[in-house]
């Protein structure tokens, strides 16, 4: 199983972008997709995850009201929208993914799948 981000860019502040992550390899039937950020110097932090089960979504506090995340289960694909960016937004994104739900969907050890990163890079 592979996991393909892309999507990432520079934006100036108050801008969007999406991200997509595609799964490749083989009949991927996972439940939980998620994407993660990491900041240079810091360590990597939840950022939202979504589960074709219970199809229902989880955010983070920071990014609540302003991301949105969705997935084509058809395309193996899971989407990341990103409006109203913050110059504190700046990471490299990295997306997701495992077969089962688990209740600590916000804890990166939980995920046996992982793309590369995405950096996003968000101008004041």
């Amino acid at each position: 199983v592979q996991l393909q981000a892309y999507g990432g860019g520079l934006v100036e502040a108050e801008g969007s972008l999406r991200l997509a992550c595609t799964v490749s390899g083989r009949t991927f039937n996972g439940d939980a997709m998620a994407w993660f950020r990491q900041a240079p110097g810091k360590e990597r932090e939840f950022v939202a995850a979504i589960s074709k089960s219970r199809n229902r979504a989880y955010y983070a506090d920071s990014v609540k009201g302003r991301f949105t995340i969705s997935r084509d289960n058809a395309k193996n694909t899971v989407f990341l929208q990103m409006n109203r960016l913050r110059p504190e937004d700046t990471a490299e994104y990295y997306c997701a993914a495992r077969l089962i739900w688990n209740v600590q969907y916000y804890n990166p050890v939980h995920y046996s799948y992982w793309g590369q990163g995405t950096l996003v890079t968000v101008s004041s």
